[in-house]
């Protein structure tokens, strides 16, 4: 009589369901279209929908990334001279007849070329953005993962730390050109940046932080499922 037996069922695979969240989170960055484009602040509209801004020196990657979030090739404009688009561009998300959210691509910064005065005045507009802009609910920060946090990066994070603290405003950093490092390198960027967040993380905060690469598309529906989370969390909160 054999007494061997049945062999050990193996746990429902995850990845169906990743691919599903991924797809339907795609689907809906898909939608986003330009809305309008303002050079102070005080030339914003006033809105209740969740604003998710992304932010990030030039040359992280921040229009490519919000571009293949998009799946549109030209949908945030980078520069040809890099640090002189000086412009925050809004874009709707969801149904065109009721929108659920907007994006709020900001000028890309630290960039040398670029005047002094002219630097100096949106450091002003993106740290008063940043600090008091009632409709901001996540910040994308874009961070080229070879070079990690910089200075301007962490002087940034300090703009918008109290809020993200709070749990008022969430923060995700992606680590964008992933595809350039190997795995033990890619490892290590991801370390030492979750080791410098955690000065800003508390119980209240949702902050997160993942390995980004547009041309080989990893993370993308990673990113794309988190940022949806966010809108649908804003949308739940009353106030």
């Amino acid at each position: 009589m054999s007494t061997s037996q049945p062999p050990a069922r193996r746990p429902p695979s995850k990845e169906p369901q990743v691919a599903a969240e991924h797809k339907a989170a795609l689907a809906w960055t898909h939608t986003a279209r330009f809305l309008t484009t303002a050079s102070r602040l005080d030339q914003l509209p006033a809105t209740e929908l969740p604003e998710i801004a992304f932010v990030g020196r030039s040359n992280a990657g921040k229009s490519t990334a919000i571009n293949t979030l998009a799946q549109r090739k030209r949908l945030a404009f980078a520069s040809r001279t890099p640090g002189r688009t000086q412009h925050i561009n809004l874009f709707e998300l969801g149904p065109k007849e009721a929108p659920d959210a907007l994006f709020a691509d900001l000028p890309g910064y630290g960039y040398a070329a670029v005047e002094r005065a002219a630097k100096l005045r949106w450091q002003e507009v993106m740290a008063e953005y940043l600090a008091v802009r009632r409709s901001l609910s996540g910040v994308v920060l874009m961070v080229d993962s070879r070079l990690g946090l910089t200075d301007l990066d962490r002087q940034l994070l300090e703009w918008v730390g109290a809020r993200v603290s709070t749990g008022e405003v969430r923060l995700l950093v992606l680590l964008t050109k992933a595809d350039k490092l190997n795995r033990r390198d890619g490892q290590a960027s991801l370390a030492a940046t979750q080791t410098a967040l955690g000065e800003i993380a508390t119980e209240q905060s949702d902050v997160g932080v993942c390995l980004f690469s547009a041309l080989a598309r990893s993370g993308v529906g990673d990113a794309a499922v988190v940022i949806r989370e966010w809108v649908q969390q804003a949308a739940r909160v009353p106030g």
